[in-house]
């Protein structure tokens, strides 16, 4: 009896880890603590910026919880001058899942980076990760090919990151159960200036994902912090827009 009654009491004690975890998601921390260099010069926002996330971090997230940081986490070069910001990371509380960014030129074969990333901290990239309940699937997007600024590399750039979009996707539809939370990430904005939708958005809508989170805007901008398009709720959550606090998507 006594046997019963502990493996009953495991049972509850699991299910409420895995359906009560909370997912955070915050971008573009811009880190460089092997090669310093500064954020303030881009304005107040950026000033003791790593000490705000860090403390609202370490405040809100527990072990079980999960943080998105969808691109822009470094501004190395290279994966060994990576490695301190990295580590940075993986020593906060929860999971970590990392996604590329623009300026993440550090981020080269994903089989190396995966070998080197701290317990409990994933890279995404052509695939989904699952923990818990909840499964991961995106891209870093590009520059929408829209107008007099379109150019030809703009062009594959951005049909490239449709296709690295499917693959991720078709990867969550083949790990997908019912009652799965799925959340897109992306380091772009996937749709328009204009909020229309785009390519990425359409892959979205049509794989019945609800939540997305993306970063890579700073400074003034005149876009709501969660725009929604066709149900599905995209978040903006670059560091500079949000206070410096992580953004709760459930």
């Amino acid at each position: 009896m006594a046997d019963l009654v502990a493996k009953h009491f495991t049972f509850l004690l699991l299910y409420a880890t895995i359906y009560h975890m909370s997912v955070f998601s915050i971008s573009d921390l811009h880190l460089s603590f092997k090669k310093p260099k500064p954020m303030d010069i881009f304005g107040g926002n950026w000033e003791g910026y790593l000490d705000k996330i860090e403390t609202d971090w370490c405040e809100r997230v527990g072990e079980d919880d999960i943080v998105l940081l969808p691109g822009d986490l470094s501004w190395a070069m290279h994966i060994e001058d990576a490695m301190p910001d990295i580590e940075w990371v993986g020593k906060l509380p929860g999971h970590k899942i990392i996604l590329r960014g623009n300026h993440d030129y550090w981020w080269k074969s994903i089989k190396n980076l995966r070998e080197l990333l701290p317990p409990k901290m994933y890279a995404l990239q052509n695939d989904c990760i699952r923990i818990g309940r909840c499964l991961f699937c995106g891209t870093r997007g590009w520059a929408l090919p829209e107008g007099a600024k379109e150019t030809p590399e703009d062009v594959k750039i951005y049909k490239r990151e449709g296709e690295r979009l499917k693959l991720s996707i078709d990867a969550m539809k083949k790990e997908r159960k019912d009652g799965d939370e799925v959340i897109a990430m992306f380091h772009h904005p996937p749709f328009s200036n204009r909020l229309a939708p785009t390519v990425l958005t359409d892959m979205i809508t049509d794989a019945n994902i609800n939540k997305a989170v993306y970063g890579h805007l700073h400074g003034k901008i005149r876009i709501s912090p969660v725009v929604e398009i066709y149900g599905t709720e995209y978040h903006l959550t670059s560091c500079d827009l949000t206070g410096n606090k992580l953004v709760k998507i459930l």
